[in-house]
């Protein structure tokens, strides 16, 4: 129980105006490699509460599928958000299974946040359990 315990709080959302560097040294930035596993971001948009943005998946890993639920945005409040489907152009989308190479998207992913003002961060938690969360600093 301990040992979930101490990896559990782990998962707790680190300070917006600090991330984790994305992993991997993948280009173009932003984006994050996390053991073959490699997540692109462009076409970033940022409007009064929403903010949408194109994610493209390529699974080269361990890795079984991508979900909304390893996607989370901090705001510069650290208030997080998961991906929203009921605003206009956002894509709806669901737990996909891929893997040897294979790409997924690009996506419309949209998220509700409570302020516009930089710094954004895209918290990625790839199905590698504990070890691999990543942030990606969008703004």
């Amino acid at each position: 129980m301990l040992a979930y315990q101490s990896l559990a709080s782990e998962s707790r959302p680190a300070p917006a105006s600090s991330p984790i560097p994305a992993a991997g040294g993948c280009t173009p930035a932003p984006c994050a490699n996390v053991q073959g596993y490699t997540l692109w971001i462009s076409k970033l948009d940022v409007t009064s509460n929403l903010v949408t943005m194109q994610i493209t998946f390529k699974n080269s890993s361990d890795s079984t599928h991508a979900a909304p639920e390893d996607l989370e945005l901090i705001d510069s409040a650290r208030h997080t958000s998961r991906p929203i489907f009921n605003a206009p152009g956002c894509t709806p989308w669901s737990r996909h299974e891929f893997n040897s190479g294979a790409t997924y998207g690009p996506l419309t992913v949209c998220f509700q946040v409570t302020t516009t003002a930089p710094p954004l961060v895209l918290r990625w938690s790839p199905d590698f359990g504990f070890c691999c969360r990543t942030d990606i600093k969008l703004s």
